[in-house]
């Protein structure tokens, strides 16, 4: 089943060190093709922007739904393995990209075979990493790697401008090559037991499923309005500002993610979870606002209110499911990324209607004020669920104790 040598001990400073450089490779690779994918299917390939569409929707979707299948597999041949084979696919699929370029039907193969292999590779990812490590280490490891992460994101795409259209073989083989290289790396790694024991904080949530349940819903609202920023916030500034100035937010955005996300672990994980949606979802609604504002000032500072919301949200979400369950952390991130996969979907589908009438009406910023409205209401009609939820199984376990007392 995958057991390894090892339980229960840290792992040693240099494969985390190798592990968060990975990252960083494996992002900045992944993002210097990635983002023009919609270039290369409809410009080089020929494929209509409805299909593009469609093709994008899957592979997001297999991306992040897959990561239930990555978690299973790591049960089955252990979290080194399980990067192992995942870097192995994507590999694999980046290298169909050569001579892809000349076939829609293979470059489309390709790129479902790179969206399953991050599917595979993310939450062995996260689980390899905090492996061993007691919960007070958790946050600043998790916060680490999203540095490193994002750091990838924020370089990949200026690195890459220059040769993804004039030579797109040539990147994609380099590409290939850093893939290659990478799991050769992660083939050095000592190989690490699948935690048996029950994180701290499990047998406090044992017979509370409403609460072991609270980090996926919370995760799936936060990804949710989150993802209005992402998908729709090019829409807007470009025509009332510029499209340099919106490739300085979006670098700008990155920039503060690896600045500040190692600098606040400490407090996130010191926060209470309801006082973390609180601070997370106000920094969205505010800074939502502040886009519909409009101008320079308020897209710009709308965008580093929503990166201190993503900062919180995000990382409290795992450091709360990795305590609440007693599952194995590559299970826990692995229903963590379906949670994040509901979220954009519903994101996408709710987000293109409310932003089509508002462009309709003349009214885009309506669209911002409307996002900024649920960052005010989902949370709070979520928490009173929950709360709900909560009680009626103290009610029902209080008659119970009476029933038998009886």
């Amino acid at each position: 089943m995958g057991r390894e040598p090892g339980a229960g001990r840290g792992l040693p400073a240099g494969p985390r060190t190798f592990l968060l450089a990975a990252s960083f490779l494996i992002t900045l690779g992944s993002f210097a093709v990635l983002p023009y994918m919609s270039v290369l299917l409809h410009d080089r390939l020929g494929l209509g922007l409805g299909t593009v569409g469609v093709v994008l929707a899957v592979a997001s979707l297999v991306q992040f739904s897959g990561g239930v299948a990555g978690a299973a597999l790591a049960r089955r041949i252990g979290l080194r393995g399980t990067m192992l084979v995942a870097l192995a696919v994507r590999t694999a699929g980046f290298g169909a990209f050569v001579p892809g370029l000349g076939s829609p039907v293979v470059a489309v193969g390709a790129l479902l075979l790179v969206s399953c292999g991050a599917a595979l590779y993310l939450p062995a990812n996260k689980a390899y990493l905090v492996a061993g490590a007691p919960e007070a280490e958790r946050a600043r490891l998790l916060s680490l790697s999203g540095a490193a992460f994002n750091a990838g994101i924020a370089l990949g795409p200026p690195v890459a401008a220059p040769f993804v259209l004039s030579s797109p073989g040539v990147l994609f083989a380099v590409v290939t090559a850093v893939f290659a290289a990478v799991g050769i790396g992660h083939a050095a790694l000592p190989r690490t037991d699948r935690p048996s024991g029950v994180p701290s904080g499990a047998e406090s949530s044992a017979g509370r499923p409403a609460d072991a349940l609270l980090p996926f819903v919370v995760t799936v609202v936060s990804v949710y309005v989150f993802m209005f920023f992402q998908h729709y916030l090019a829409l807007y500034a470009v025509p009332r500002t510029s499209a340099s100035f919106y490739g300085i937010v979006l670098m700008a955005y990155a920039g503060l993610i690896v600045i500040a996300q190692p600098l606040l672990p400490r407090w996130i994980a010191g926060l209470s979870y309801p006082s973390a949606m609180r601070v997370g979802f106000s920094a969205m609604a505010a800074g939502t606002a502040a886009i519909a504002w409009g101008g320079r000032a308020g897209i710009g500072a709308g965008a580093a209110l929503i990166c201190l919301g993503e900062i919180v949200l995000f990382l409290k979400n795992d450091l709360e499911a990795l305590a609440r369950s007693s599952a194995e952390p590559a299970v826990v991130f692995g229903r963590q990324r379906l949670a994040a996969g509901i979220g954009a979907f519903a994101s996408g589908v709710v987000g293109g209607q409310l932003y089509g009438m508002a462009e309709e009406a003349g009214r885009a910023e309506a669209f911002w004020l409307a996002v900024s409205l649920q960052c005010v209401v989902l949370p709070l009609l979520l928490t009173s669920a929950m709360r709900r939820a909560r009680s009626g199984v103290t009610a029902r376990r209080t008659r119970a104790a009476r029933s038998s007392s009886l």
